[in-house]
């Protein structure tokens, strides 16, 4: 049985104040809470209970994958579905995203609610009446919880955007967007490190509580924030004791797990030795949403969740997996200028793959290709795709529940409100895959390119085994499949140009789908950024003729425009000055 944390929603709302007057207005209402009843050691552990629980409670635009700001921004995938599905997506996709939009609001309404949700955890943490080092552990996770629900934001919005301390306790606190927050995050976190365990125990002993961060986590995050921030020098310490100290919260030394399905399947969630955090969901109980931030993405009609064919993958993505005669990437994307490995066909077969161009395996790992076994559900049907013209050929597949897990109950394609499909499939949100390659990055940074190509051969060393080769029933593999390690003769070893060019890509193709692309180009620069996505869209434009009508994002634009009904909302001062700044990018 896999530990879930149970959700509880609602308590920044469920806290009243009084008011002076007569007798019948110092009664809270019902359904409320006084704070005072909070104030005591079960308050407190409710109150960090519910600021875990705004991990699971986001809207699509707020979903902890971030499949639209990470993946879909990023070139990973296209929107898919129907144009008129979702209509806020098209703007986005096509880089015409207006401050207006939707989503922008979600993500934001998220980091504020997770904000308030850890000051009023930490007020209650500070005064109950608790063992002391209990107290310590909790305000710990708290800190790591908030370090984390405004590093989301700084991926989206940049660094310039309020933090709102415990110190604040009104409901619409007046803080201005004028500082560059990222200090105050990794204070945070550093009072995570300080408190958390290495394995969290229930008090008295018992089964480690997985769910829980503990010290391995906040330094992972640590790492991963000083990396966005541009600190690849105080990453790399960090980084490498992580790899070579770190446990999982299990006990079990980090590594990469031979079977990459070991990290995306509910059957056998925090069991990897590759699980840094895992974020757990679940599907028991009324609150338990089963992952409804990407209840869109899944295979539409008698595809696993029957809705709503989101989240495609792009051609872009799935041609940089060809590989040379050697069985290396193409790093200098001479993949865009040959035939597709797979096209669609006006026959009844609709998608034809060219078994003659050479693939790696992640390929077929990280995206769903018609006539290529999709898990255990088979090939594809044709219906699995909603709308080729607008979202292409291809399938989400990393996330998507396997048919033993519907068949376990551990997903299904009604969950809330009935309609929205979903599992208990857990969320890697650090890993090991991705701490070895940030890794890699820092050693080729130093100059130290056989070390940095050392951790990259690691992970292609892993995309190699057996177990990751997609079969045919009759056991021949699903298409021509080559993948081979960096000979110490490749001028990645010789070359820090290219050395960090093969970096670059091995985290494209071992991350692909993971919502984590964009955040990688954005901090790799805006120039470079800028290059990638252009080539992207030059590329995707030709299958997808919807492309043509996308703009190039320019290389100032490497955070989203805040949201403008928040701009409305925190009005102005005194002076008559608004608190939050629009980026001058976005003005």
């Amino acid at each position: 049985m896999k530990h879930k944390l149970l959700t509880i929603i609602g308590f920044a709302a469920l806290l009243t104040f009084g008011s002076c007057g007569e007798d019948f207005l110092y009664k809270d209402p019902q359904g409320s809470l006084a704070p005072e009843v909070l104030d005591n050691e079960q308050g407190a552990e409710l109150l960090v209970t519910s600021t875990y629980a705004n991990l699971h409670e986001n809207d699509w635009g707020a979903s902890i994958f971030n499949w639209t700001f990470g993946g879909m921004y990023g070139g990973d995938a296209n929107k898919g579905s129907d144009p008129g599905d979702q209509s806020v997506l098209n703007e986005m996709e096509l880089y015409n995203t207006l401050s207006t939009n939707s989503y922008l609001g979600e993500k934001w309404k998220w980091v504020y609610k997770g904000s308030k949700r850890a000051s009023l955890a930490l007020n209650v943490l500070n005064k109950a009446e608790m063992d002391e080092a209990l107290r310590n552990t909790r305000k710990a996770e708290v800190y790591m919880l908030r370090a984390m629900f405004y590093f989301e934001g700084v991926k989206v919005f940049g660094p310039y955007i309020p933090y709102v301390d415990e110190t604040y306790m009104e409901n619409n606190p007046k803080v201005a967007n004028d500082k560059d927050i990222y200090p105050l995050i990794i204070a945070d976190i550093d009072k995570a490190i300080e408190g958390l365990p290495e394995i969290h125990r229930p008090a008295g002993g018992g089964d480690p509580v997985p769910g829980r961060v503990n010290v391995w986590a906040a330094q992972m995050l640590k790492a991963k924030i000083l990396m966005q921030y541009g600190k690849i020098a105080e990453a790399k310490p960090i980084l490498a004791k992580v790899l070579t100290e770190g446990q999982t919260s299990f006990g079990l030394k980090y590594g990469l797990a031979d079977d990459l399905t070991q990290n995306w399947d509910a059957m056998r969630d925090n069991t990897s030795p590759e699980s840094i955090w895992e974020i757990q969901f679940s599907i028991d109980g009324p609150n338990n949403n089963a992952n409804s931030g990407m209840s869109l993405c899944y295979p539409h009609n008698s595809g696993p969740g029957g809705c709503c064919g989101f989240y495609q993958p792009s051609f872009e993505l799935v041609n940089s997996y060809q590989v040379d005669e050697n069985g290396l990437p193409y790093l200098n994307g001479e993949y865009r200028s040959k035939p597709s490995v797979s096209k669609q066909i006006n026959t009844d077969a609709f998608v034809e793959n060219d078994k003659d161009i050479a693939v790696d395996p992640r390929l077929d790992f990280a995206v769903g290709r018609y006539h290529v076994p999709y898990k255990d559900w088979g090939f594809p049907g044709r219906d699995w795709i909603r709308n080729p013209t607008n979202g292409g050929i291809f399938l989400p597949k990393k996330h998507v529940y396997t048919l033993e897990m519907f068949n376990a109950e551990l997903g299904s394609p009604s969950y809330g409100l009935g309609w929205s499909p979903g599992s208990a499939m857990n969320i890697q949100y650090l890993s090991v895959r991705d701490a070895l390659l940030l890794y890699a990055e820092c050693l080729a940074n130093d100059g130290d390119l056989k070390g940095a190509m050392d951790q990259v051969n690691q992970v292609r060393a892993r995309a190699a085994l057996d177990v990751n080769i997609i079969r045919n029933e009759d056991g021949t593999p699903a298409a021509t499949y080559k993948v081979e390690q960096y000979p110490s003769t490749h001028q990645a070893f010789s070359s820090q140009e290219t050395c960090i060019k093969a970096i670059r890509m091995e985290r494209k193709l071992e991350l692909a789908m993971e919502g984590q692309r964009w955040f990688d180009l954005a901090r790799w620069g805006g120039d470079y950024m800028s290059s990638e996505l252009r080539a992207y869209l030059d590329y995707e434009k030709v299958p997808i003729p919807k492309f043509e009508s996308a703009s190039y994002l320019p290389p100032e634009k490497v955070m989203f425009p805040i949201p403008d009904s928040q701009i409305q909302a925190m009005g102005t001062d005194e002076s008559g000055k608004s608190y939050l700044i629009q980026p001058n990018a976005w003005k």
